[in-house]
């Protein structure tokens, strides 16, 4: 296992609008790291979802029904992706977070290409339990990485750029995949997708120290000294859990969340497949729609978000929940004429204003929920976020999605109407997300409070 090294100290932070963010203060191997990360986290998304983009190809081929399609392109992958993370988060507290992360990066790319030279449902369902195994190696020990290279008031703008990397892995997924799609066949897709991983998992391994757990939570030597000790100490799974089941805002904030990506990114799981039946398009043609929306849109969201996080209106973490919570409730609306309207203009319209939405949540989840929980938890609460957000958005939303398409379609088999239908249903649950935002501003201070005066 690789020594632990204490991330390089910041200076004296700069004033104006960003006093106190930490941005002035960020060294170069601060934001190598940060970006190194934000790649790893933009290959997750594009292997999970280039399935997405190629999921009508692949019901032809291997013809499936769309509750077939469902478990196979999502459930597969979900399942085995909860059930591996919290596990895996335990040996991200205890253990090398880099060595785990470029395990896991090589792991999943490899299975990402063997996915591609899947000839049956059997195989392709093996391939897809194990791109979600590695996957379960990639978030949580990144989270728990980035919060010990910066400090508590940098951390809300280090995650939200990192998820840039989300918006960056969904362009490549929908755009990219489905340009190779078009050209090459589907197969060639995951191809594509998968042989860059194996590179980056290479140079993680090389490039990166794993930084010192707890350093950077002190504000001076002898606080910094009592951070590391007590990120040290080894708490049983059962009893983090407990933990952060405990917190009622931390556990809202979760909910949220996966309420969310249940709500966005299950509408979007589908989108791909709703828009070459509705409107007779190819894969390449439905990605060249979607990739920009996703690499522009939600880049710019994710930016202007984590700029947004990093000035004095967005210290106090109250206002930071009433923001996500306003956002998510009135894009709801426009995520519903999506798929009422049968003009491909105006659901363009509302797809730019749904996709930024997407994104926008990320960091600032990611980065409350790290000042909420001490640092010997950070993985674990990230693991179980992913693990509910997951089960939601790969598991919940594309079952549910495929069996009312089917079941609505009857015997002629499921068709752009049917999947209408199941898309609209899922729409108004961004209502749902809304409330749980709402909800955690009743006790985020105190748990706040509680990791800053470590009463832990």
């Amino acid at each position: 296992m690789a020594q632990e090294t204490q991330a390089a100290e910041p200076g004296t932070a700069p004033a104006g609008l960003f006093a106190g963010s930490g941005i002035g203060e960020m060294t170069s191997r601060q934001w190598y790291v940060l970006i190194v990360l934000s790649l790893v986290y933009a290959l997750n998304i594009a292997d999970r979802y280039v399935i997405s983009t190629v999921m009508e190809s692949i019901k032809l081929d291997l013809h499936v029904t769309d509750s077939e399609l469902a478990w196979l392109t999502g459930t597969a992958l979900a399942v085995f992706y909860v059930s591996a993370g919290i596990p895996i988060s335990a040996l991200a507290d205890r253990y090398s977070r880099r060595n785990i992360i470029s395990v896991a990066l090589v792991l999943w790319s490899a299975l990402t290409v063997f996915t591609g030279l899947s000839r049956t449902f059997t195989q392709m369902f093996l391939a897809r339990i194990g791109v979600g195994i590695g996957e379960s190696g990639g978030t949580p020990p990144s989270t728990s990485m980035l919060a010990d290279w910066f400090r508590p008031h940098q951390r809300t703008f280090a995650l939200t750029f990192w998820a840039l990397g989300a918006s960056l892995g969904a362009w490549i997924g929908a755009d990219v995949a489905g340009r190779v799609a078009d050209t090459y066949g589907w197969r060639a897709a995951f191809y594509a997708m998968g042989v860059p991983g194996v590179v980056m998992g290479i140079l993680i391994f090389t490039t990166i120290r794993e930084p010192r757990r707890g350093a950077m939570d002190g504000t001076d030597t002898s606080t910094a000294r009592a951070a590391i000790e007590r990120a040290q100490v080894k708490v049983p799974i059962v009893a983090a859990l407990r933990t952060i089941m405990s917190q009622p805002a931390t556990v809202h904030l979760m909910m949220g969340s996966a309420v969310t990506a249940l709500w966005g990114w299950g509408l979007m799981w589908w989108t791909p497949t709703y828009l070459q039946r509705v409107y007779h398009m190819t894969a390449g043609q439905a990605g060249e729609i979607l990739g920009p929306m996703y690499l522009i849109a939600g880049s710019l969201a994710t930016v202007g978000t984590g700029l947004l996080m990093a000035t004095n209106l967005m210290t106090d973490p109250k206002r930071v929940l009433w923001l996500m919570a306003l956002v998510v409730g009135v894009v709801t609306v426009p995520s519903f004429f999506i798929y009422w309207t049968d003009n491909l203009a105006v659901a363009k319209i509302c797809l730019w204003i749904l996709v930024p939405a997407m994104y926008f949540y990320i960091g600032p989840c990611f980065g409350l929920l790290n000042n909420m929980v001490p640092p010997q938890l950070r993985a674990m609460v990230s693991a179980v976020t992913l693990l509910l957000a997951n089960i939601a958005n790969l598991v919940i939303a594309p079952q549910f999605v495929g069996f009312v398409s089917d079941h609505v379609a009857g015997p002629h088999g499921a068709d752009g109407a049917s999947l209408r239908i199941a898309l609209l249903m899922l729409a108004p649950t961004g209502f749902w997300a809304t409330w749980h935002y709402i909800a955690a501003t009743r006790n985020i201070d105190a748990e706040v409070a509680r990791v800053r005066n470590a009463e832990f």
